[in-house]
């Protein structure tokens, strides 16, 4: 996670499009008052859940093809939680290795009750038969195993998937230099930490390692809350729902930006309030509060990485 922090504060130092605001960075710890506000996220809601290793592969499968779902209007994160659940509730082996081998398109679609072809949808089968072909040939099929293998560390985890699984692999090249961002490895240990309350499969002895999620939603909140400044041709590009090209300069400054945002929130809240926080209490708070005002205007980029 260090190259995560690392890389994505040099992009900060040379960024143009998107600018850090340390009075607005200020004002928003100041009004939460060091105090992260507490976000119920109901897991069981929309998500499978077992106390199992099948909710692992679960949250694993999920995790592979939680990205880009914006420009289906009508589809969503729930929409995909939601029917991966149902599959398995109808066949607890719809998510083994040598099945995720075979789905083609239009199984995904009836998997998942879709009414017509998902955004990315050769790339999201591509990832399933990565997943499903890596889980087979090292971790004999089961992602309980590969967690098993990273010894109570999110840390690992994240590395062990990024090593495995090259869908997982969430670098770009910024002005010549590698940035790290990991969004989607990161989520899945935050996914277990979550589902399983800190225990179990979800027992990590460095879950403050981890960073925020660099996606759409949070970036717009830290616009909204005067954390991050656009450039006024960035500002006309999101605003207008113009799409952003995935690895170009300014979509790796709004994610670059936004992570080192949130760990200087961080920080200050320590320094101000002598709070310890994590990353991910602080993503789920701006998330929750993103997904709360439709009317922000998010950056939109096809890309596989969130």
């Amino acid at each position: 996670m260090e190259e995560v922090r690392s890389s994505t504060a040099w992009v900060v130092s040379h960024s143009f499009h998107v600018v850090v605001d340390s009075s607005g960075l200020e004002k928003a710890v100041d009004t939460i008052e060091g105090s992260v506000p507490k976000v119920e996220w109901d897991f069981e809601g929309i998500h499978y859940f077992d106390n199992g290793p099948l909710t692992v592969q679960y949250l694993f499968v999920l995790d592979a093809l939680n990205f880009c779902f914006w420009p289906d209007k009508d589809l969503s994160y729930d929409n995909l939680a939601l029917g991966l659940r149902e599959a398995i509730q109808n066949d607890k082996s719809v998510l083994d290795a040598d099945r995720l081998q075979k789905y083609t398109g239009p199984q995904l679609r009836e998997l998942l009750k879709w009414p017509r072809p998902l955004p990315l949808e050769d790339e999201r089968i591509r990832l399933l038969h990565e997943v499903g072909k890596e889980l087979e040939k090292n971790f004999g099929g089961k992602a309980v195993n590969l967690v098993s293998s990273c010894g109570k560390s999110a840390v690992a985890l994240v590395a062990l998937v990024t090593r495995h699984f090259p869908g997982f692999r969430d670098h770009s090249v910024y002005k010549g230099h590698q940035v790290f961002l990991y969004k989607r490895a990161q989520i899945f240990a935050s996914d277990l930490w979550s589902a399983f309350k800190g225990q179990s499969y979800g027992e990590f002895n460095d879950i403050g390692a981890i960073t925020i999620f660099a996606d759409y939603i949070v970036p717009a909140v830290l616009r909204y809350l005067g954390v991050l400044r656009y450039s006024s041709a960035l500002a006309s590009i999101i605003d207008a729902n113009r799409e952003i090209v995935s690895g170009s300069e300014e979509e790796v400054e709004l994610r670059a930006c936004t992570v080192y945002a949130v760990e200087k929130m961080r920080e200050l809240i320590k320094i101000k309030y002598g709070k310890q926080v994590l990353s991910v209490e602080l993503d789920l708070w701006l998330w929750s509060f993103g997904i709360k005002c439709p009317s922000l205007q998010h950056h939109r980029t096809l890309s596989i990485y969130y």
